[in-house]
């Protein structure tokens, strides 16, 4: 990559200096030069100079200035003639070109370590050590977003993505796999669950509506500095898979806004089973007929509203009534019953958890 980098620069200088300039690394091999024939020549007693310091020196015509990111030098840029013009602008060179490269390893280094990070693939210790060699600030507060493409067409999401978040200091976008691509919000203080889940929406509206590919977004909690990004990263994966069991039509899911949902995600599934044989011991779940557990849902949806539910289903208050001595009577819950009707709700998202049996990270 600096070889590359370096060759660029030098390009673009050459004319400015009317004269042969270049790079060479620590072994004294040019790297760059704007004479494309010496790339690749070496000079071993340059090599011997770039150990020592930091400062100039001349060798068979050329002057040279070590420069890099670390106390000993990893590269050297050399100027043709050994005057004072030849030394300032070795000078000048030598600080450009340590101050880009700096800047491009910063930036490749920065998205592979928060990428690393979110995968859990950085020891807690190291990950501390690195966030401060790399600059981050550990008061900042960052938001993990795991946007998985449900269908699309040949446009690619993840470079779409990448320019709708372009400042590379703050958001870090990368794909995990064909189909997930992670984005590490960089977010307020006091930014608040309704405002990511905006931002997730917005998302979603520009790919659908512009580029043709519809993506369900899993949105994890808000973490201060770094080593907490592994944690968000792994809710908003939990956030998605329990909104695929769950909330099979929303498209953004929020780890914060699963409530009930969550706690049965984490539970064990022999628990779960033992759960519902104690909930359901005078008949199965499976005995209710599809317009029973049709009537249950709407009761449900209107709060344990007698009156309104008859209403919505079109139905007289008697019949529901009916309906709800009839499963009291299948199950042992009245679901009039404040605490019958939680139990009976808890069940039936046990059973369609159970049902979907979903991955678990």
């Amino acid at each position: 990559m600096s070889n590359r980098l370096f060759q660029g620069l030098i390009h673009q200088m050459k004319d400015t200096m009317n004269c042969v300039i270049g790079v060479v690394d620590e072994t004294a091999t040019i790297i760059a030069c704007s004479d494309l024939t010496k790339i690749g020549t070496t000079n071993e007693f340059v090599s011997l100079d770039l150990s020592d310091s930091h400062d100039v020196f001349i060798r068979d015509g050329y002057t040279y200035k070590p420069f890099g990111t670390h106390m000993r030098s990893d590269y050297a840029v050399f100027v043709e003639g050994t005057d004072e013009n030849a030394s300032r602008y070795a000078s000048i060179m030598a600080i450009t070109l340590s101050s880009i490269k700096q800047y491009y390893d910063e930036k490749y280094d920065r998205n592979n370590f928060i990428k690393n990070v979110v995968l859990d693939n950085v020891l807690p210790g190291d990950v501390v050590i690195k966030a401060r060699e790399l600059h981050f600030n550990a008061d900042i507060n960052r938001v993990v977003l795991l946007i998985r493409i449900v269908s699309s067409n040949d446009v690619s999401a993840y470079d779409i993505i990448q320019n709708l978040f372009p400042d590379k200091s703050k958001d870090f976008v990368f794909n995990i796999t064909e189909s997930d691509i992670v984005l590490v919000k960089e977010v307020k203080n006091n930014v608040e669950s309704k405002d990511i889940e905006k931002l997730a929406r917005s998302i979603s509206d520009t790919l659908s509506s512009e580029f043709y590919t519809r993506v369900n977004v899993g949105i994890g909690t808000c973490v201060q500095g770094v080593k907490d990004l592994a944690r968000s990263f792994k809710e908003a994966q939990i956030a998605l898979e329990v909104g695929k069991v769950f909330d099979t039509d929303k498209v953004i899911v929020s780890y914060d806004n699963l409530g009930i949902a969550r706690l049965i995600y984490h539970l064990p599934t022999t628990l779960c089973e033992t759960f519902l044989h104690e909930v359901f011991k005078r008949g199965s779940i499976d005995s209710l007929d599809h317009e029973t557990l049709f009537t249950i849902q709407r009761f449900f949806e209107n709060n344990l509203n007698v009156s309104e539910t008859s209403r919505k289903l079109f139905v007289h208050r008697n019949t529901l009534v009916y309906r709800l001595e009839k499963i009291k009577k299948l199950t042992g819950l009245d679901l009039r019953e404040f605490d019958h009707a939680i139990i009976f709700k808890i069940a039936l998202m046990v059973r369609k958890y159970l049902s979907a049996n979903p991955t678990k990270f």
